[in-house]
């Protein structure tokens, strides 16, 4: 459905944006502008809801609730377009933003505040998801300010990350080691550089997938994508650094591109979208994720990790998923705010 038929389909909404105070697009930009900048999700995300004809207000968002506050008491917006991932720059307190928005009675698109708070903290998440007998790889996590003690349980190869931060930060090659000695510098790298407790596991080879969910009660599972590294040298590990992330030039270099898994027989795809709905289901997520995968030589999935409001730009993975499974861009957004919309925080559990 084009945005136009769903912008004649769909009432006229006040949509508070909430964003980064440093991501606010600015008045002036456009689609050019926007391609390289920090604000590009944000940007992608204000223009399609303003193509949709909703009233769109963006509120950037620090270390202090008072502006939104103030904007619910003032404009009574009919929802909140949730884009914060960090609250005064605190990565897991974007939990306490949505918080805020359920006891102010507002409705907001994304995750509800129990999921964000069980699937930012890796650990935490791991534990619940082990519980519940899902695949996974052994972990342990070394905590700032302790000594690096490796439990005997874990074999080398492992791969050292920040405990709470996404978009593959700290992560590089050198994340993956093969020795004590290796393991302490590293987690020391994470603690000092990076800031963050480290999270320790087994690096489990195999090729690495994602599969963007949409949904609460109903869940919508979108085709599983695949991050393919067909140009990467032999002796380079597979897997989603940092640089790879945010550097186009990098991937352009080694021919890393993303799109529909090939070669996935029905049986191991249904395997994989069965696991990630369990996965959605178990964390308590809401509104949409995207479920990270490594998919064992033998078939077998392995849950890397769960991430609640995924980057939401037109020409992200979740949003391209999507289009392979027929819903544009327009009629996503539209969906998620109706999701948000219908949603009841207060009925979890």
């Amino acid at each position: 459905m084009s945005a136009r038929r769903v912008k004649e389909a769909r009432r006229k909404l006040r949509v508070l944006a909430l964003v980064h105070e440093s991501l606010v697009p600015p008045d002036n930009a456009d689609k050019r502008k926007a391609a390289r900048a920090d604000w590009k999700t944000e940007y992608d995300v204000v223009h399609a809801l303003r193509a949709l004809g909703h009233e769109v207000q963006v509120l950037g968002i620090g270390g202090d609730l008072g502006p939104l506050r103030t904007a619910i008491a003032e404009w009574k917006p009919h929802i909140a377009f949730n884009l914060v991932e960090a609250f005064d720059d605190v990565s897991i307190w974007d939990a306490n933003v949505v918080a805020y928005l359920e006891l102010m009675k507002v409705p907001y698109t994304g995750c509800n505040s129990r999921g964000l708070v069980l699937s930012r903290d890796k650990a935490l998440a791991k534990k619940v998801l082990s519980y519940h007998r899902m695949p996974l790889a052994d972990f342990a996590v070394c905590p700032r300010d302790r000594s690096v003690k490796r439990p005997r349980r874990l074999r080398f190869p492992l791969i050292v990350k920040s405990l709470t931060l996404d978009a593959s930060i700290g992560i590089s090659q050198a994340s993956v080691v093969e020795d004590d000695e290796k393991l302490e510098e590293r987690v020391h790298f994470i603690h000092e550089t990076i800031g963050t407790d480290a999270l320790v596991e087994e690096y489990v080879e195999g090729r690495e997938l994602y599969v963007g969910i949409l949904g609460d009660k109903r869940l919508d599972v979108f085709p599983i994508w695949e991050l393919s590294f067909d140009g990467m040298p032999e002796e380079s590990r597979r897997i989603a650094t940092e640089r790879l992330k945010w550097s186009l030039t990098y991937r352009k270099k080694h021919a890393i591109v993303s799109g529909p898994a090939r070669e996935l027989s029905d049986k191991v795809a249904a395997r994989i979208r069965d696991t990630c709905r369990r996965v959605y289901r178990n964390l308590m997520l809401s509104g949409y994720a995207r479920i990270d995968v490594r998919l064992r030589e033998d078939g077998e999935p392995c849950i890397l990790e769960a991430n609640p409001n995924p980057q939401l730009s037109a020409d992200e993975d979740f949003a391209m998923s999507a289009r392979a499974a027929g819903v544009e861009y327009w009629s996503l957004l539209q969906r998620i705010v109706e999701l948000g919309l219908r949603f009841e925080p207060s009925r979890l559990g």
